[in-house]
C-alpha cells in the first residue's frame, strides 16, 4: 500500500473545475482527467472517463496492467457515447491518467498531456509521453523549446478519451524504490511550473513531509505563475 494525497484547485482563471481525480486506495488504483469542451461537456467528460475507470477496474477478473487498459478503453467509449446521444456535450473530451498498484509497482496507463513523474534518489523522471502536436510533430522537426513554448500549435492533443477516430493508449511499468514519490498532474500544474521546481517542492516529501502539505505548496506554486488552468495534483509515496 502506498501513501496518498490528492487535491484540484480551480486556478486563477477558469470559473469552472474541468479537472476530475478519484483514490480507490482499497482497489490501489488513482486516476486523473482534464476535461474539454463547451459548457458543462468538460466536467462532464472527465468525471465520466474517471468513474468509468473506476467501475471496470473492480469489476475486474484480475487487477493488473490489462485489466486497466481496458478500462481506458471502456472509458473512451462511453465519453463517445454520450457525446453523440446529446448535442449539448458533442465535442467533449478528456485526457487521462490512471496508475495502479500491482507486484511493488504501478502499471499507469495514459492519453493526452496529463502526466506521471516519478521522483527516487537519481531526480525526478517523467513516466508518461505527452500525446499533443508539441511533443510528437514539433520536437521531432527539430523545433527549439524556445519556439515551441510559443508555437500556435502549443496546447493541441494528438489524442483524448472522446475523441473521433482510434484511440492509442500508453502503457508503462514502473517499480518503485523505498522513499520513492509519483507524481500524477494536470498541465495546470506542469504546463506552468518547471520540473527544476517541482523537484524542489517534491523532495520535502521525498524527505518526510505530509502529503497534503506537499500538494498544497505544488497548487500554490502553478497560481503563483498564474494559475491559468485548474490544477489537479495525486502524490503516492512508497514507505522507506
Amino acid at each position: 500500500m502506498l501513501e496518498v494525497c490528492a487535491k484540484s484547485d480551480l486556478g486563477c482563471v477558469r470559473g469552472n473545475n474541468e479537472d476530475y481525480c478519484q483514490v480507490e486506495a482499497e482497489l490501489g488504483l488513482y486516476v486523473l482527467a482534464d476535461g474539454m469542451g463547451g459548457a458543462k461537456a468538460g466536467e462532464r467528460a472527465s468525471r465520466l472517463a474517471v468513474e468509468t475507470v473506476v467501475e471496470m477496474v473492480r469489476s475486474a477478473a484480475s487487477r493488473d496492467g490489462l485489466a486497466l487498459l481496458r478500462a481506458v478503453e471502456e472509458a473512451n467509449q462511453r465519453v463517445l457515447e454520450a457525446g453523440r446521444s446529446d448535442s449539448s456535450l458533442e465535442g467533449m473530451g478528456t485526457t487521462l491518467v490512471a496508475a495502479l498498484e500491482d507486484e511493488g509497482g504501478l502499471d499507469i496507463a495514459s492519453v493526452g498531456d496529463s502526466r506521471a513523474y516519478t521522483l527516487d534518489a537519481s531526480g525526478l523522471h517523467p513516466i508518461t509521453d505527452d500525446q499533443t502536436w508539441v511533443n510528437e510533430v514539433g520536437r521531432p522537426l527539430g523545433l527549439d523549446e524556445a519556439t515551441l513554448r510559443n508555437h500556435p500549435m502549443r496546447h493541441v492533443l494528438t489524442m483524448a478519451i472522446g475523441a473521433n477516430g482510434p484511440l492509442t493508449v500508453n502503457c508503462y511499468t514502473v517499480a518503485l524504490e523505498s522513499g520513492s514519490l509519483v507524481l500524477m498532474s494536470s498541465d495546470g500544474l506542469h504546463g506552468v511550473v518547471d520540473a527544476g521546481q517541482l523537484q524542489q517542492i517534491l523532495e520535502a516529501g521525498r524527505n518526510g513531509a505530509k502529503l497534503e502539505e506537499v500538494c498544497s505548496q505544488l497548487i500554490e506554486a502553478a497560481k503563483a505563475a498564474g494559475g491559468p488552468d485548474n490544477v489537479t495534483v495525486i502524490l503516492l509515496r512508497k514507505a522507506a
